[in-house]
């Protein structure tokens, strides 16, 4: 099949639709039989997305299309107006796998990732101007996609709820856990938390600070956990919304790249993610593939993807995620090793390779309509 993929979204490093639309690239790529035109707007962000498809190995099968302009007017072209076939650019293709924000037209077949439905669960922690474009996205997406993609089944309901669109015509396909997550070294975390100035003992949160991700409950069940010396590590990007407030025993890192994450995780006491709401959650898994334990909702995808390998609170409860923290505390040895290993074998079932190929056979299912 000759596959069109958009790989725009690879620009916003630290995000999990960057890190879906990486992984499953780099794992399409590994398929063989099959070309891939891999189309990209760099929202002013040429650098990066050129440094993306630069990492690619050069004997894969594939050509880049790319072009530098604003998101908004990307927006309304094709979420608003709707024109300018994407066919234009690419070149004829069998199947076009569109993004997590645009939807251009095309009389190619097109299948669409969605990886969560925010606006209409939680409209009210979102900006309004992310709430109109994905309505207009979502609304095209309703009527023109052959088939939608769903990382969990959590979402697969959210899509069948809110979008009136069938079951039959929405796959789950899990995400995968990239190779680079796996328990590192004593001395690889020595290193990485001297980086960042980090004492151990530790809890980790990690992702873009928006207030989905709940942040504030976080901190006021840290700040009446009584553990002395303690500290409560932040990793991530701010997005929107307001600031969490800062209290004693907690440190904000901002971004970390990708390299630092893993020894982040493996040097942790536990990491803690009771977001209100995710389409899958990969962060979950990939503490769990470091050999960490996970305090997470039992909620959603969260509960869907962890369930039986992680402590699961009430996200909606300070106290309840305390008691979270505290159990991990009070773990014996012996019942934390046996916990970590339970994560370890949950994890290894979640890879891009399974990914791609399930992903590879949507794509099928599309062509053979």
């Amino acid at each position: 099949m000759k596959i069109g993929i958009d790989i725009s979204q690879v620009v916003y490093k630290g995000t999990g639709v960057a890190s879906y639309t990486e992984n499953l690239v780099k794992a399409m790529l590994r398929q063989k039989g099959h070309e891939f035109v891999l189309f990209g707007t760099s929202f002013g962000r040429q650098k990066e997305l050129w440094s993306f498809i630069h990492s690619l190995p050069t004997d894969s099968s594939f050509r880049a299309k790319t072009f530098s302009l604003p998101i908004s007017f990307i927006s309304f072209l094709w979420n608003q107006l709707h024109i300018g076939r994407i066919e234009r650019l690419t070149g004829n293709l069998d199947i076009f796998h569109t993004s997590d924000w645009t939807e251009p037209p095309s009389k190619i077949p097109k299948v669409t990732t969605i990886h969560d439905l925010m606006i209409y669960k939680f409209p009210e922690h979102l900006p309004e101007e992310i709430i109109e474009t994905q309505r207009r996205k979502l609304a095209w997406v309703s009527r023109e996609s052959k088939l939608i993609i769903a990382d969990s089944k959590s979402t697969k309901s959210d899509i069948v709820r809110f979008l009136n669109i069938p079951a039959e015509k929405i796959h789950v396909i899990y995400l995968g856990v990239d190779d680079a997550y796996f328990p590192q070294s004593r001395d690889r975390v020595t290193t990485v938390l001297h980086k960042y100035r980090i004492r151990q003992p530790y809890f980790l949160c990690v992702g873009t600070r928006e207030p989905r991700k709940n942040l504030q409950r976080v901190l006021t069940a840290f700040s009446s956990f009584k553990q002395a010396n303690r500290t409560l590590v932040i990793a991530g990007n701010f997005g929107w919304g307001e600031d969490v407030a800062i209290i004693p025993g907690v440190k904000i890192l901002g971004f970390v790249p990708k390299k630092d994450l893993p020894a982040l995780y493996t040097g942790a006491t536990a990491f803690v993610y009771p977001s209100l709401y995710e389409g899958f959650g990969l962060p979950v898994l990939e503490s769990l593939s470091c050999g960490t334990p996970v305090v997470t909702s039992k909620r959603g995808s969260l509960g869907e993807i962890a369930e039986g390998v992680a402590i699961e609170v009430n996200p909606e409860s300070s106290a309840d995620i305390r008691r979270g923290l505290e159990s991990i505390i009070l773990l014996t040895p012996a019942k934390r090793k046996a916990l970590v290993q339970k994560g370890l074998q949950h994890t290894a079932q979640f890879t891009w390779e399974n990914t791609a190929r399930n992903t590879i056979e949507v794509y099928k299912k599309i062509v053979s309509l």
